[in-house]
């Protein structure tokens, strides 16, 4: 663990790492796949209407200076009939970015894939390879230059989710370690697939960062290797964990870091109680990054960041204050990603998740704009502009405090009308479950 006083030093130049995105702040649209564990296929892309509204979502962030993009493919949707693809899902959502001017890293397989495959079975891997490799030639041909992509999306917390605690279908136990070695070798065979079929294809790797305590003594042991844990995707795609994988050192180009406000949490069972702002063991967000360059050692973004309702622009504001911390201690971050950008339905239950720039529902065919949050990252942008200038942008001492009295006063609101105190699922963070 690094110690916060230790990324307080004097300012150093900044380092900001080869990102794909044009700007510094990016957008990041839902596009969770995933069957619940009831069997119903969820598609945040079709809920949202991003597939219908692909070239006014486009539109709307390149007009708040957002040049760099998340966005997926559905695998389920192109691949109906095995080796059979129509892109016609997915074209749409490539032209109208490259209309707008923004770049886009693609999720090739956000938890979701094809009824005729399963990382359960042998075949996945050779699967999601073909695929990616597809997907990959297609990219080029239609945005003019190698694509970046990420061949599967948070694979820690996959494998928990459908290994072992039957959160996603086909709702498994005490299958998890399995399971993410199986996600790590189709991630290395699609990215391996990809780089084959388009020389120059950059590579994300995308998971929570988290921070795990003990509830009692006795179960200190168990908490460490839950934390231990959220490092072996990214060292089983650079070839240190389980080796026998195939990964190498050149697994991925850019680290994608998730980090939600309730990604530090006290175990608990299946399921943890948050650790929140102000608690005596909450670590700043900048020591989880200095931590997590020390220990992955590539370039990285925030590639997932956000909370719900009226705490959302001080949340921005806190996140950047840390990442300039963390950029000033030497740990080279290419970009934040609101992720998501545009608010969309919970995965549990379709409620309605308020907790991007735009709103989902569209207001005289516009979706209405966040517009604290608008003005805050208006704020941040300048700041870093200035920043990565090498201007003197000095830290700002009640940002902290700022969203921890935000968050209070929108507990306390929500606790008084009846909701039950929230516990998150181990490295779910803020996925509207």
């Amino acid at each position: 663990m690094t110690d916060s006083a230790d990324t307080r030093a004097m300012p150093r130049a900044p380092l900001r790492s080869p990102s794909f995105s044009p700007s510094f702040f990016m957008g990041g649209f839902e596009c969770s796949t995933h069957r619940r564990k009831d069997g119903k296929r969820l598609d945040l892309i079709a809920s949202t209407r991003h597939d219908l509204l692909a070239q006014q979502d486009y539109e709307a962030l390149a007009a708040h200076g957002i040049r760099g993009a998340r966005d997926g493919a559905r695998w389920h949707l192109i691949e109906r009939v095995p080796g059979q693809y129509d892109w016609s899902p997915v074209l749409p959502l490539i032209r109208a970015a490259k209309a707008a001017g923004v770049r886009v890293a693609w999720d090739v397989c956000h938890y979701g894939h094809p009824d005729h495959v399963s990382p359960m079975e042998e075949g996945f891997a050779e699967a999601l390879a073909r695929f990616c490799a597809a997907f990959a030639r297609l990219l080029l041909e239609e945005e003019g230059e190698p694509p970046v992509l990420c061949p599967v999306n948070e694979i820690s917390f996959w494998s928990w989710a459908a290994g072992d605690v039957a959160y996603f279908h086909p709702g498994r136990r005490n299958w998890g370690k399995a399971l993410k070695a199986r996600l790590v070798a189709a991630s290395i065979a699609a990215g391996r697939a990809a780089r084959e079929a388009v020389p120059g294809t950059r590579l994300i790797a995308v998971d929570p960062v988290i921070e795990v305590f003990a509830k009692t003594p006795e179960s200190a042991a168990f908490a460490e290797e839950h934390q231990e844990s959220q490092w072996h995707a990214w060292e089983g795609l650079l070839g240190r964990w389980r080796p026998e994988l195939g990964g190498t050192p050149d697994g991925f180009d850019l680290m994608g870091v998730n980090y939600y406000w309730n990604n530090q949490f006290e175990r608990e069972g299946d399921r943890g109680q948050t650790v929140p702002m102000g608690d005596p063991r909450h670590r700043p967000l900048r020591d989880l990054l200095v931590d997590a360059h020390a220990r992955i050692g590539r370039p990285m973004i925030l590639a997932e960041t956000s909370i719900e309702g009226s705490p959302r622009a001080a949340w921005l504001r806190y996140v950047g204050d840390e990442v300039r911390a963390a950029m000033r201690a030497g740990v080279p971050i290419g970009g934040i990603c609101l992720y998501p950008v545009l608010s969309h339905l919970g995965w549990d239950d379709d409620r309605y998740c308020p907790n991007g720039l735009f709103e989902m529902h569209p207001h005289r065919g516009r979706r209405p704009v966040d517009a604290p949050l608008a003005k805050e990252l208006a704020r941040q942008t300048a700041l870093f502009d200035a920043f990565l200038r090498g201007e003197d942008v000095p830290e700002d001492p009640e940002a902290a405090p700022a969203f921890k009295a935000a968050w209070e006063h929108s507990e306390s609101v929500r606790l008084s009308a009846g909701a039950e105190e929230q516990r998150v699922p181990h490295e779910a963070g803020e996925h509207g479950a």
